[in-house]
């Protein structure tokens, strides 16, 4: 949104009330507001809270297509923005919107950015989070590549297959937990050995609510019961007690699509593709040359 004429003869008054606003919206809907102004401002249903622990750097911006770029900083602090939060991916990819408005009139404002929270570091009560701007995407390699095995997300729109279905997920207790990342279930029957590898883990109660994990490993034990580990471990603790969802895995080869998922007409790879192995190959005495190809 531009400057409007009211911002812009404010701005041409000589005498200014202006300061800065900014919201961080989480990939789990929380939404928080900040301002380095001595008093809140609200607007857009936005609370923008000051002495909050967080400031913005000066922002570099130019035209064209290059990135827009600056950075958050502020003090770790239980009330807005905590280590733990962070330390569990909470603020990964989340929104960022910056305002200068003018806090005795907040409808006079104009949006400096928008974009996405990239790394963050953290070190002596403090964190400074990398700020990245809409063009940081057009940046991002894209295209198809055509291999063997699907390139689609389970459930995703390419893939179609409606993981809510019965028989693909499930939500149990946590029973016995290591490191928040091995998961150890007395009795979890009716999936089939190795059925979640691959697949999403959710937390859906406790302090790792809302965080995902990938299954690396999901085994049957020889006692009947059932062992599932993450590639990594969750964030935040996870407790007996907390409930958790499995959903199934898919290796993405076309077997797993057609006889697991019965999805095959979504298959987006390539199965038949030969493989490097094909440079090597050569006619054999003894064996059929008729001219066919040399992998059926």
């Amino acid at each position: 949104m531009g400057y409007s004429e009211e911002l812009k003869a404010h701005l041409a008054s000589g005498s200014t009330t202006l300061a800065r606003a900014w919201s961080v919206r989480r990939r789990d809907g929380v939404v928080l507001g900040f301002t380095d102004h001595d008093a809140g401002i609200t607007f857009d249903g936005i609370r923008f809270a000051p002495e909050t622990g967080m400031t913005a750097k000066a922002l570099s911006q130019s035209t064209g297509l290059s990135v827009d770029n600056t950075e958050g900083y502020g003090a770790l602090r239980s009330d807005a923005i905590s280590e733990a939060d962070i330390l569990a991916g909470r603020y990964d990819g989340a929104e960022v919107r910056v305002w200068l408005v003018n806090w005795a009139d907040p409808a006079q404002r104009a949006e400096l950015f928008c974009g996405t929270i990239g790394e963050m570091t953290r070190g002596e009560g403090a964190f400074t989070a990398e700020l990245r701007g809409l063009s940081e995407a057009l940046g991002v390699e894209t295209g198809r590549v055509y291999h063997a095995r699907c390139p689609a997300v389970l459930g995703d729109r390419e893939c179609g297959f409606n993981t809510v279905q019965a028989g693909y997920r499930a939500k149990v207790a946590v029973e016995s937990v290591e490191d928040a990342r091995v998961f150890r279930f007395a009795d979890f029957a009716g999936f089939t050995d190795r059925w979640f590898e691959k697949g999403r883990a959710t937390v859906l109660s406790g302090a790792a609510k809302g965080l995902v994990g990938v299954v690396k490993n999901d085994r049957l034990l020889s006692d009947g019961a059932r062992q599932v580990e993450l590639w990594q471990r969750f964030g935040a603790e996870v407790r007996s007690g907390d409930m958790i969802r499995f959903e199934a895995g898919c290796d993405r080869r076309a077997e797993t699509c057609r006889l697991k998922f019965h999805n095959f007409l979504n298959f987006r790879g390539f199965p038949h593709v030969p493989g490097d192995d094909w440079l090597m190959s050569y006619p054999v005495s003894g064996q059929s040359n008729t001219g066919e190809s040399l992998f059926r």
